[in-house]
């Protein structure tokens, strides 16, 4: 009857505690692999995030025929808007106010209190009308910027290298020969506005001695309408005009990106597979040292089974507690972390997909780990093994 029996399940729960030191060690290392794997995926969910939110169906962007896809090299005539919305039908209205954003986008190098030199920042000049086109964005602090005033996205301080209390409200921020004054701050989902810095449209042609604009964005009632806008485009030769949707622009700019999350998830493996070899060399010292430990349960009747899931079970709970550790540090210092890009700036994130990864990994590290050195000591005679040191 008793070499039918598992051993007891807080025989594992108490060996964990026989041994604090080497428990310990285990633990952290565990931890350290569960974490990065968790680093590298919300790396990967934050970019993918920051790419997907920013393009609407419904947002038309119309800019320069010649620029291609840099929008920061489209210029085109400031009389755009108008002529958009006096030729084409399904513009979106909002009591009364037509839903189109002419604006100036740029990047230029922006200072700011307490930089030591100016950082490369993004620009845009925009009117009252942007928030009714970017749905995504909204106030969180402050005001709509005034004249000689900006707000700032609340990842645009990553984005130019300065410290996120260097654009408070109220701070001085500089760039083209102008000194501004922040008056507001906003979120935008996720998105890439969130490291940009919105100015008046007015006061940044007047700075940059411009009237030309880089890109009108119009929300169109459907996403059908895009054909309509494309094709007063077409028309409208002599303006040298393209329109595309932003969500299939914001898609296109994500190929880009595809060689680095490919690379992301290489190195997700990577760091998963190194894990499992550094918890099998561990798991071989911290069997080795028990050999007869086990031996003396196989004398007592105890199965070899028996002895391999307790092992197996203990290394499965270090790991367990290692990913609640990981995600917890995952969860309070990594998630929201601000990272810079060309776009801007995207937030890392620690969501569901990645704490599950992370969890299956660590469920990997505890299994695979534990096995291989597990079998390898069941294998030695029990006499030879009880006679070891």
């Amino acid at each position: 009857m008793l070499g039918a029996r598992l051993l007891p399940w807080d025989y594992g729960v108490r060996n964990l505690f026989r041994r604090p030191s080497r428990t310990t060690l285990t633990l952290g290392g565990m931890t350290i692999v569960v974490l990065l794997v968790l680093v590298v995926v919300g790396f990967i969910r934050g970019l993918e995030r920051s790419l997907s939110a920013t393009g609407s169906p419904d947002v038309v962007l119309v800019y320069a025929l010649s620029s291609g896809a840099d929008i920061e090299n489209s210029s085109i005539p400031g009389s755009t808007a108008s002529l958009l919305t006096a030729s084409v039908e399904g513009v979106r209205s909002h009591h009364g106010v037509e839903a189109v954003s002419p604006e100036l986008y740029l990047a230029t190098r922006i200072n700011a209190a307490g930089m030591a030199e100016p950082g490369m920042g993004l620009v845009r000049g925009v009117t009252t009308a942007a928030p009714l086109v970017r749905g995504q964005v909204q106030l969180v602090e402050g005001a709509w910027p005034g004249p000689g005033e900006v707000m700032v996205g609340r990842l645009a301080y990553s984005k130019i290298g300065a410290r996120q209390e260097d654009l408070s409200i109220g701070q001085a921020l500089s760039f083209d020969g102008a000194d501004w004054t922040i008056s507001g701050r906003f979120a935008a989902a996720g998105s890439a506005f969130e490291s940009e810095v919105w100015a008046p449209l007015a006061d940044l042609q007047t700075t940059l001695k411009r009237q030309d604009l880089s890109l009108v964005a119009v929300d169109m009632d459907s996403p059908g309408r895009v054909a309509d806008v494309d094709l007063f485009c077409r028309e409208r030769v002599d303006l040298e005009l393209k329109a595309v949707a932003e969500a299939d622009y914001y898609a296109s700019l994500q190929k880009h990106y595809r060689p680095v999350r490919l690379l992301g998830w290489i190195v997700v493996a990577l760091v998963a597979g190194s894990g499992v070899f550094a918890g099998l060399n561990t798991m071989y010292g911290a069997v080795v040292g028990r050999v007869r430990e086990l031996a003396t349960l196989q004398a007592l009747g105890f199965r070899r089974r028996a002895i391999l899931l307790t092992l197996v079970q203990e290394a499965t709970l270090l790991a367990c507690a290692g990913a609640i550790l990981a995600c917890l540090v995952g969860l309070l210092v990594v998630d929201g972390a601000a990272v810079r890009f060309t776009m801007g700036a995207f937030a890392l994130r620690v969501d569901s997909v990645g704490i599950a990864i992370a969890c299956g990994v660590a469920a990997l590290l505890g299994v695979l780990g534990a096995l291989p050195p597990a079998a390898k000591a069941m294998r030695l005679p029990v006499v030879e093994a009880i006679k070891s040191v």
